[in-house]
């Protein structure tokens, strides 16, 4: 009886639940297909009755971007031209000259020519300025004129540069290029390995683990794993880079996601190449995604300490959907989790200030975990280094010096000014920085402070409602002292601007793997994580 009385109550329920469950579906789907409709129908009726010319396909590029930019930075929409250049990201391989390339309007820009590759071995520099391919004038080609470099394996071309105002001509070979996902790896010292690891394409997990066995067979006992200014990539890649050092069955990362499908526990599959020796993980502001997943799995199984500063709090996870005549949607599908159950997400984009900007989650709603050991983890806001260091990640100003190009600018004039130079004990000067301030000022460096945005927003509205006459002498003032300020600011970040200079300047040199070589003799962090790894308590201390 009671069975009876069970299912007579148990099988409404079930039939409730289902029809909750599909109703809910059919109102979302419902809901979907009448907003298709209302916009299909809008669309139709701008194009065709709109009383100037409209482009359907900007206006249909401008409508899906504007969706999407309501979600997060990393859901986005790739045309064909895009679908590519991602693959090229994810795999590392493609046919070309084999340089990082600058467009501009009229011109391309050798950011980087890499070295023993076609622009290389023709004789480009960084800071040439192409200003023809062939018989195109790149100042007269309307579409992507880095197109133009493009090419079958082994086919030539011609281009004609700048470089310090005067013109050159230079054919180059097209070859095929592959992006090493580890540019260096060697002895810091008799005992100690480094392994720059900068990108998580699909040769990753391969690389470092052919650095690793290669570093050992030359004598390393310990081994620092680079991973500054790495920003991710594929997840499965950063799963098999822990692998290298846990046994395998471990869990490294967990998915949840609101499409169950997508929650998924991701274990170590393989053999581990050495599960004791110790390792030290360098990580900074711009270590982001896999980058994330590697240091915190490691740190949350105290398999490693890590050094650096705060990563950048990337903790969702993206997965490309094909879409019709080519295209492609990359979406954010689900958060991860390390092991310890911690999501380092930093950015909240569901909840946005008045703004409409994301809000970082503030420290005192970080959750605690526990690592494998029981120390002290917590979440919300990127991977805290087990040893943080004074490094300070780039200011509002130093961010606009990059931005307009004047750090690497006055780089190419420093290398035609000092031909002969050796790297091997480069510092720069006072005097240097003195002649960079000049430099700036030269060529007319500016930039507009969030301050002087609000200030001059204030000083619009007074206007509107005529009180400009009474607060105009304030406003002057606060310009004038907020200049000033600006010009401190230069020197206030002397330090960072200098290491950036000197970065800059030690690749045209020697390459950037002659820059790595530099980075083991003066970098701070790398010459902290040496010094840890060579006391065994110090390293054990920080583990317990």
């Amino acid at each position: 009886m009671k069975k009876i009385l069970k299912k007579r109550i148990l099988i409404p329920f079930f039939a409730l639940t289902i029809f909750i469950t599909g109703s809910a579906f059919q109102n979302d789907f419902f809901e979907i297909a009448k907003q298709i409709e209302i916009f299909t129908t809008l669309y139709k009726e701008i194009n065709m009755n709109y009383v100037d010319e409209t482009n359907p396909a900007e206006l249909m590029d401008t409508a899906i971007k504007s969706m999407l930019k309501d979600l997060d930075p990393y859901t986005q929409f790739y045309n064909e031209q895009d679908v590519e250049a991602e693959k090229i990201r994810r795999t590392g391989d493609y046919t070309g000259i084999g340089a990082n390339v600058r467009t501009m309007k009229d011109k391309l820009i050798i950011i980087e020519p890499y070295k023993d590759y076609p622009a290389d071995k023709a004789g480009l520099k960084a800071g040439d300025e192409i200003i023809k391919v062939e018989n195109t004038v790149i100042a007269n080609y309307k579409d992507d004129a880095g197109d133009l470099l493009k090419g079958t394996n082994g086919s030539q071309v011609n281009v004609t540069y700048l470089r310090q105002g005067k013109e050159f001509t230079t054919k180059i070979t097209r070859s095929e290029i592959e992006i090493d996902a580890v540019p260096h790896f060697s002895l810091v010292d008799d005992k100690t390995g480094y392994i720059v690891l900068n990108k998580f394409n699909n040769k990753a997990s391969q690389q470092t683990g052919y650095a690793l066995r290669d570093l050992k067979a030359q004598g390393a006992e310990r081994i620092i794993l680079d991973l500054r200014g790495n920003p991710g990539g594929l997840l499965l890649e950063a799963v098999n880079v822990v692998n290298l050092f846990v046994p395998k069955g471990q869990l490294v990362v967990t998915t949840k996601s609101k499409v169950k499908k997508y929650n998924r526990s991701y274990y170590t599959q393989k053999e581990p190449i050495d599960t004791n020796i110790p390792l030290v993980v360098l990580i900074n502001g711009g270590s982001a995604s896999a980058s994330e997943i590697v240091s915190g799995s490691l740190q949350d199984l105290d398999r490693a300490v890590i050094v650096g500063s705060r990563s950048f709090g990337k903790g969702l996870v993206q997965r490309p959907k094909p879409l019709s005549y080519g295209t492609q949607l990359k979406i954010t599908i689900s958060r991860y989790y390390t092991p310890s159950g911690r999501c380092i997400q930093a950015l909240d984009y569901w909840h946005r200030d008045e703004n409409g900007n994301a809000v970082r989650i503030e420290k005192d709603k970080y959750n605690e975990f526990k690592t494998k050991n029981g120390r002290k983890v917590f979440d919300g806001g990127g991977v805290l280094p087990d040893e943080t260091l004074n490094v300070n990640e780039n200011t509002a100003i130093t961010n606009a010096i990059q931005n307009d190009f004047l750090i690497f600018d006055y780089a190419t004039d420093y290398y035609y000014k000092h031909p002969n130079l050796n790297v091997t004990d480069f510092e720069l000067s006072d005097a240097d920085f003195n002649n960079f301030k000049t430099y700036l000022k030269t060529n007319d460096f500016t930039y507009v402070t969030e301050t002087e945005k609000a200030l001059e927003d204030v000083l619009k509205s007074a206007e509107k409602e005529n009180l400009d006459d009474n607060i105009q002498k304030d406003y002057n003032t606060l310009i004038s002292n907020l200049n000033n300020s600006k010009a401190l600011a230069i020197d206030e970040n002397k330090d960072d601007l200098l290491t950036l200079l000197t970065d800059e300047i030690v690749k045209r040199y020697v390459y950037r793997e002659g820059l790595y070589d530099y980075y083991k003799v003066h970098n701070l962090e790398i010459k902290k994580a040496a010094s840890i790894l060579s006391n065994p308590g110090t390293y054990n201390g920080y583990l317990k």
